[in-house]
């Protein structure tokens, strides 16, 4: 079992930058890719970002790419998501998830609130 702990949103202006991290509980934390998913108000959950076991290969979704940044250090069994640029179609409850490499994660956080207001 790994579990997972989001910190860091907050309310902020459009335009404006801001850091969410994740820790997770288990010091194998290195064996699973690690994800970030958000879900605004009256939609779902979509994909946000991903990044590999060793932090060398990373994927985005369209609507982040460029704004977002997704890294993570081993050593402190932590995953960050730096977001640049804002935007209020941003606003959403940020999910931190681990999985595999086949796309199938199996931990999800409890989530933290990010608003961006306009």
């Amino acid at each position: 079992q790994v579990q997972l702990v989001e910190s860091g949103g907050g309310l902020v202006q459009a335009g404006d930058s801001l850091r969410v991290s994740c820790a997770a509980s288990r010091r194998t934390f290195s064996n699973y890719v690690m994800g970030w998913f958000r879900q605004a108000p009256g939609k779902e959950r979509e994909f946000v970002a991903r990044i590999s076991r060793s932090g060398d290969s990373t994927y985005y979704a369209d609507s982040v790419k460029g704004r977002f940044t997704i890294s993570r250090d081993n050593a402190k069994n932590t995953v960050y998501l730096q977001m640049n640029s804002l935007k209020p179609e941003d606003t959403a409850v940020y999910y931190c998830t681990a999985g595999g490499a086949g796309g199938d994660y199996y931990y999800w956080g409890q989530g933290t609130q990010v608003t961006v207001s306009s």
